[in-house]
């Protein structure tokens, strides 16, 4: 048995090295089986599973699909390549006990993965993956043909996007949208969401250009990531030819990035704070606002200005997705640009975040850009900076203890106020400003991450990050 080994969000492998069909069999009988040992009251014993546009995806969700179903188990495999949320919605609507997308999101296209999806629409919890974990190469796999499975309709094919892109629709002001005139530009990165916003959008007032959209393997050569790095086609078609923003999501569509109209970037900091505003002011939203450690502290500060309970969680919207299912969740954020929103699963949707941004241009009626300078105007500048760095995974726990222990004095001109060592080590000082370094969960990287009130301030934290990093 190869080393699978569930990360932050499911199992990703490169593909022919680790993600081999014989690694798959294992991964999924160990989920049939974990399924089929701990049934959930008011579900049926039934999976969803969808897959990306990644080379052979297609062909891993029809393997996934043989042996879930001569398991016991019944299965509805979607019809097409399908963005995550989509999956996970059907999960909840058709009250699955689980769910499995085959996509490694935005990771190389050498990658593949296997995500596994909860009861309750959202990412498996950490014990859900541990236990699948447990029960790897612990019985047989079982399997049978596709076509026996059809026909004894065991697996039925169904299209899984247009009972999402109605649910969605329901949770912004969609008339409002509809009638705003807005330009809106799409950019998918190759990836699965290509085409949604046009069919979103169709028959209304709105001007949908979606970029990039060609099914790809490869990715069009980049990583399916919405960071800065990954924008230079769209920003060069944007300059060209303004709009009034442009939404980028990652290569399964349940994660986001953006650009202004004429093609300079937004980092999902930015677009989450635009969001939190939105739902403050226009909506009169009330609730607790949950973000991972490494979102912006300009989340903070909305938040004590507005009287709003902060709930800060380690990295992996599974933990978010953990707080939304107790309920009373105004809005959940991750850095990577996961969103998810209250009333709709307990799972991120760059859908729904496209369309959300919509709901708020088409209520300002001002340029993206103004509502970014007047957040800044007074919750005052906030500069993101991430670093990854190779970092032996034996010297990361002897990292960790020295910093925790060894914290700085100062961040800059500001002393360090709090040390967080839940997941990771973070320094916050005073003045809002903070450095951390965290582990990656399989592989050995290590991150660092750091914000300060300009470019210049959080380039020098990485500095002092790296320089932590000497110290062991």
């Amino acid at each position: 048995m190869s080393n699978i080994k569930f990360g932050t969000d499911g199992w990703r492998a490169v593909i022919a090295e680790d993600f081999t069909f014989a690694n798959l069999d294992l991964v999924t009988q160990a989920a049939a089986d974990y399924w089929r040992g701990n049934p959930v009251a008011g579900t049926e014993p039934k999976i969803i599973i969808g897959y990306d546009r990644r080379f052979l995806s297609n062909e891993f969700a029809d393997r996934s699909a043989e042996v879930v179903a001569a398991n016991g188990l019944d299965v509805i495999l979607t019809d097409s390549p399908t963005p995550t949320p989509a999956v996970s919605f059907a999960v909840k609507a058709h009250k699955a006990i689980g769910g499995i997308m085959i996509t490694a999101s935005h990771n190389p296209a050498a990658f593949n993965g296997f995500k596994l999806k909860a009861h309750y629409g959202g990412s498996a919890e950490p014990a859900i993956c541990q236990a699948v974990e447990a029960c790897l190469d612990k019985t047989p796999v079982r399997a049978t043909s596709l076509a026996q499975a059809k026909a004894a309709g065991t697996v039925v094919v169904q299209d899984l996007r247009a009972a999402h892109y109605k649910a969605v629709k329901k949770l912004v002001d969609f008339p409002l949208i509809a009638k705003s005139k807005l330009r809106f530009a799409h950019d998918p990165l190759f990836g699965v969401g290509a085409g949604c916003f046009d069919d979103l959008l169709a028959d209304t007032t709105c001007r949908v250009t979606t970029l990039n959209a060609a099914h790809d393997p490869n990715f069009g050569g980049i990583n399916p990531e919405p960071v800065a790095k990954n924008y230079a086609r769209t920003t060069a078609y944007l300059q060209k030819h303004p709009h009034d923003i442009c939404l980028v999501t990652d290569g399964d569509a349940d994660r986001v990035g953006g650009m202004d109209g004429r093609g300079n970037p937004l980092s999902t900091h930015q677009l989450i704070c635009l969001l939190l505003n939105h739902y403050i002011r226009n909506r009169g939203a009330k609730g607790r606002v949950v973000k991972a450690l490494t979102t912006t502290s300009m989340v903070d500060k909305m938040c004590a200005t507005h009287g709003l309970e902060l709930v800060e969680t380690g990295v992996g919207f599974k933990y978010i997705c953990a707080e939304m299912i107790k309920g009373g969740v105004l809005l959940g954020f991750e850095e990577s640009g996961g969103i998810g929103f209250p009333g709709h699963v307990p799972e991120r949707d760059g859908i729904l975040a496209g369309l959300m941004l919509l709901e708020m241009l088409a209520t300002e009626r001002q340029p993206v850009t103004k509502l970014l300078a007047a957040l800044e105007k007074q919750y005052g500048p906030h500069r993101y900076a991430r670093n990854d760095i190779h970092f032996p995974l034996e010297k990361r726990a002897a990292l960790m203890d020295f910093c925790k222990n060894n914290a700085p004095i100062k961040l800059l001109r500001s002393p360090v106020a709090d040390v967080k060592s839940y997941d990771g080590v973070k320094f916050v000082a005073q003045d809002g400003t903070w450095l951390m370094l965290r582990g990656s969960g399989t592989e050995p990287i290590l991150r660092i991450y750091a914000e300060a009130l300009s470019d210049a301030d959080a380039q020098k934290l990485l500095k002092a990050g790296v320089a932590l990093t000497k110290q062991v």
